[in-house]
């Protein structure tokens, strides 16, 4: 399963950005789709995770001004991200976790999206 992630850029402090990260590949059932972000020098951490049952979760840093949603349909993960701070300058990877039919599965990682918050 390949993850394709776009969206990113340079963007002022307080504007936004909307990141996509589209699945392909044998996928029979999308369980958990997340957004994690990784500055210089520091470890990736989880930005925000949706699961198939719509359940959501945010890291404490990004919580009322991020929102993950998804098309199940499309297989697309989307982070609408508002409010950006210069801390959120960060390479977004998204992650997606699932079956492929029968015992199969996967967790598979795009290939990471720059975001810059510069004025």
């Amino acid at each position: 399963v390949q993850l394709q992630a776009s969206g990113g850029g340079l963007v002022q402090p307080g504007g936004s950005l909307r990141l996509s990260c589209a699945a392909s590949g044998r996928i029979s059932r999308l369980n958990v789709a997340g957004w994690y972000r990784q500055a210089p020098g520091k470890q990736r951490e989880l930005v925000a995770r949706i699961t198939i049952t719509g359940i959501k979760n945010y890291a404490d840093s990004v919580k009322g001004r991020f929102t993950i949603s998804r098309a199940t349909t499309e297989n697309t993960v989307y982070l609408q991200m508002d409010s950006l701070k210069p801390e959120d300058t960060a390479v977004y990877y998204c992650n997606a976790v699932g079956s492929t039919g029968g015992l199969g599965s996967f967790n598979s990682w795009g290939q990471g999206t720059q975001v810059t918050v510069s004025s």
